[in-house]
């Protein structure tokens, strides 16, 4: 049913409400980090922005509204990896929806995501990360910094965020464990190499010099302004080491992270295992490794098997 101009400021107050405690919702119930609130926040505006022009409200919208605004995204040339999140985020507008008593049916349930391939995630070989590792200047002032962030962040297969959050009352030396709080604020126990609790070990006589902001104290890594390290920092010095030994393809930090969920499976590691000690709730996001391996194998046959060759 169109809305009619009378009844404007009430549907638009009552939608803010709406959006309002469904941010709430993810935020509380969901536990979504507010990173994650915010990208939702911004699919379900391009809906809401969509409703406008339409003069619709949400309990309005039908399966034929919900095609529409799915063709306007195709339309629109937004990528078909990006049109599935936005509909993916949609569906949980209309689930909160449902569940809080707004609506009785959900219109969304028969809208389909388009077709996507497997994106395969971009690795480092071993040889390639301990090239970036030796490439490290040790004499420089963050020299042991940056070289026992990136070690740790190979050998635990860390996120960024969980990088630059973690503490030194987290890492526990003796046992050989570290205590990440990954997405959602859940905590996980990963086992951190040797050559790691070296690396960290070095650096904590540099560390020990710095004058630490408040608030900051028990922050691992921290900048020569005595803060947390930003995620945008680490990707530069990333990709500072990484071009400086001749690697010119996109690395970031989850360059590392994939790396290190595919080196452990190249090794034989339990599929299990590696979703435990990367915090994937569920194990069909740590299954892309299987398909990063078959096509490793691919790659090692048709460059080594003699029928590969004419």
């Amino acid at each position: 049913m169109p809305i009619f101009k009378s009844d404007y400021l009430y549907v638009m107050q009552q939608r803010k409400d709406i959006v309002y405690k469904y941010k709430v919702y993810l935020r509380l119930e969901k536990s979504l980090s507010s990173h994650s609130v915010k990208a939702y926040m911004q699919d379900l505006n391009k809906l809401l922005h969509f409703m406008e022009n339409e003069k619709l409200t949400y309990a309005d919208m039908t399966y034929t509204d919900l095609q529409q605004f799915v063709a306007q995204l195709h339309d629109t040339g937004i990528h078909p990896r990006s049109q599935a999140r936005i509909i993916s985020g949609i569906r949980s507008f209309y689930r909160f929806l449902v569940l809080d008593g707004y609506i009785s049916t959900d219109p969304t349930e028969l809208i389909e995501s388009p077709k996507i391939g497997i994106k395969l995630p971009e690795i480092l070989s071993v040889n390639e990360i301990d090239r970036i590792l030796d490439s490290i200047d040790l004499s420089l002032p963050e020299g042991h910094r940056n070289r026992a962030m990136l070690e740790v962040l190979y050998s635990c297969g860390l996120r960024v965020s969980e990088l630059t959050s973690l503490r030194y009352s987290d890492v526990y030396f003796e046992e050989g464990f570290i205590k990440v709080e990954g997405k959602g604020s859940k905590q996980r126990l990963v086992p951190i190499s040797e050559t790691a609790i070296r690396e960290i070990r070095n650096y904590l006589y540099d560390r020990s010099r710095i004058t630490v902001k408040k608030g900051h104290e028990d922050i691992l890594f921290l900048s020569r302004r005595g803060t947390a390290l930003s995620r945008i920092m680490v990707f530069h010095i990333i990709r500072q080491q990484a071009e400086m030994v001749g690697i010119r393809r996109n690395v970031s930090p989850h360059t590392f992270r994939h790396s290190f969920a595919t080196h452990l499976l190249e090794g034989g590691a339990n599929l299990r295992a590696i979703q435990e000690m990367l915090g994937h709730e569920k194990i069909t996001t740590t299954e892309i490794y299987t398909h990063v391996d078959r096509e490793f194998l691919r790659r090692e046959i048709l460059e080594h098997h003699p029928r590969s060759h004419k």
